[in-house]
């Protein structure tokens, strides 16, 4: 699509306004983020055939250069953060409506992603360096451009280009609790590696502050971090924090918890945990503690999971198993997608299930198997 749009383009510049005007238009009628990639590709790619007729009279396009280098190493690092603050500061009066479409390519979930994960990392340093949120000006630009990325919709549509003013409680309260998290768990490591008799008996923290809850509600960057976290602690294969901080996603700002960018990359770092899909709670907190309170009213909710156990249904115990499959029935109002996904899964579970001659056999098939060297004990 994007060699398309820059063929037909070419050098034309009218033609490149036009497109970008009907990306705003389609942005602002479906809500759709990727409109916003599509805007950023598009400049990325006249850059990349050095079509300097149109790349220099774009005035985003030396930040969205910029910025597409910091998503290909998927960090922004403290020279590149200076780069797009110099930009950023540098949009002059009578020329606000620059930041509208700067909004727009910070708003391209790939440039969320990367913004996202960049603060988890900094969070992570400053607590190494017994420093505060607010102390950090990277930190600050970081969470600058997370908030005008998150207004690119409101702003467009209101034609008012300002830069959204950032509540002082995400930086004075929301995140020095994730840094909180982060130390939990440090403690709580270093507890289990001390010897047997100098351990003291401490439990993984189970409870969340409230206040946690009540931010994911109600602050849209804030609950866009605490998603990223939780993303990073299931990444990194952290069960007790992800069980810890998982009640806290049933019910975020507009449902972002089951948007279908948040799903798919939370169901593909679930992945990594799955020798835990064996043990009840874990199951318990994850299916009906989460993911079954929203798949009657999302369809892409009940796919996602169908996806998901699609995967790891071999890893589940057969009696959640039984239930997950009930509750994950498909009704009359289901689309396609859904039923066809419910039908492997129920093909796969069939597969699965002995057939009763075997049952009756199985004490002879009982042989010892030759061991096989494992890559590891090679």
């Amino acid at each position: 699509v994007v060699q398309k749009l820059t063929q037909m383009i070419g050098k034309n510049v009218k033609l490149y306004d036009m497109v970008l005007q009907f990306l705003r238009t389609l942005f602002l009628r479906t809500r759709n983020v990727h409109y916003c990639t599509l805007r950023a590709e598009l400049l990325m790619s006249l850059h990349d055939l050095e079509i300097s007729e149109i790349c220099t009279v774009d005035p985003c396009h030396k930040f969205t250069w910029c910025l597409d280098a910091c998503i290909r190493e998927k960090f922004v690092d403290n020279k590149r953060a200076r780069e797009l603050q110099g930009f950023l500061d540098g949009v002059k009066k009578g020329q606000e409506q620059v930041l509208g479409d700067l909004s727009m390519i910070l708003c391209d979930p790939f440039a969320i992603n990367t913004l996202a994960l960049s603060t988890i990392r900094h969070l992570q340093d400053l607590v190494g360096q017994e420093t505060l949120p607010r102390e950090s000006p990277d930190l600050l630009l970081l969470l600058r451009m997370l908030s005008l990325g998150q207004g690119a919709w409101d702003m467009i549509d209101s034609q008012v280009f300002k830069e959204p003013k950032m509540e002082p409680e995400l930086i004075t309260k929301f995140l020095p609790m994730l840094m909180s998290f982060v130390v939990d768990d440090h403690t709580f490591n270093v507890d289990q590696k001390l010897p047997s008799e100098e351990k003291g008996p401490i439990p993984y923290p189970s409870t969340i502050p409230e206040a946690f809850t009540k931010f994911l509600q109600e602050n849209r960057i804030a609950c866009e971090i605490g998603l990223y976290y939780i993303l990073h602690i299931t990444k990194q294969r952290n069960k007790n924090a992800f069980l810890r901080l998982l009640p806290a996603l049933v019910e975020t700002f507009s449902d972002l918890a089951f948007s279908d960018i948040f799903l798919h990359l939370l169901t593909g770092n679930l992945t990594l945990l799955g020798d835990e899909f064996a043990l009840e709670e874990f199951c318990t907190s994850l299916f009906d503690g989460f993911f079954l309170t929203a798949c009657s009213r999302k369809e892409n909710v009940h796919r996602h999971v169908l996806r998901l156990l699609l995967h790891l249904h071999h890893k589940v115990a057969p009696a959640k198993l039984e239930s997950l499959q009930k509750a994950l029935e498909p009704t009359k109002q289901s689309g396609e997608a859904v039923k066809e996904l419910y039908n492997q899964l129920t093909e796969k579970l069939e597969l699965r299930k002995p057939s009763p001659a075997e049952v009756t056999e199985t004490p002879t098939m009982e042989l010892p198997l030759p061991t096989v060297p494992t890559p590891a004990s090679r």
